[in-house]
């Protein structure tokens, strides 16, 4: 490929920087694509930190009301998906931080490219629309019985504190879909980016 091609597919990529060779643009692709991929892994580390968070809330307050039969039923339930939604984040983690070594940067970000594009559009993209009301229902419960410091059938059967219960879950429910919106329309426009950077490898190659 020409000197002159090769400055034209940098300059429409970023217009302040001019490269000279093949080794210089795919230097700076590939610190282009680890910055976007970095993105994610940023989205990933929260959501193990949260994860983490509410695992030892469940552990804390199960041990507290260990005579509460239904409260540590609920709390089992919720710590099961927890722990489930943490594994998941930790090996997603892994498989889109491991080490390229030998491969092509060009491979490498196919791979990533595939994995994200599984995890955004694929047969289970959707699955969080059912798991975020059982989530919130759950995590509702869990806090608010612990802090009324009543048994949960108790908590269950006041019809001020069922109120309480259900404007949390309502408000819950209305930030916790902005929000998943809102990362994933994040995640998807980075994704188009990996897509077009990849694009500019093949076109490089």
């Amino acid at each position: 490929m020409e000197t002159n091609d090769l400055k034209n597919i940098w300059k429409s990529l970023d217009s302040e920087i001019s490269l000279k060779s093949i080794s210089e643009l795919n230097q700076s692709l590939t610190i282009r694509t680890q910055k976007t991929i970095n993105k994610y892994l940023f989205i990933l580390s929260i959501d193990i930190i949260v994860c983490v968070g509410l695992i030892i809330f469940l552990v804390i307050t199960a041990v507290s009301r260990q005579e509460d039969i239904l409260y540590l039923l609920n709390n089992s339930v919720l710590f099961v998906i927890t722990a489930v939604s943490l594994v998941v984040s930790l090996l997603s983690l892994n498989k889109l931080q491991n080490n390229k070594y030998n491969l092509p940067l060009k491979e490498w970000l196919e791979q990533r490219i595939n994995l994200l594009s599984k995890w955004l559009s694929g047969k289970y993209s959707k699955l969080y629309l059912g798991l975020i009301p059982i989530l919130l229902v759950l995590l509702n419960l869990s806090i608010h019985v612990y802090y009324e410091y009543k048994p949960f059938v108790e908590v269950l059967k006041n019809q001020e504190s069922l109120y309480g219960l259900l404007f949390g879950i309502m408000i819950g429910l209305s930030v916790a879909y902005y929000v998943v919106s809102k990362i994933r329309k994040y995640q998807i426009k980075n994704l188009e980016l990996l897509k077009d950077l990849h694009t500019r490898l093949c076109d490089v190659c």
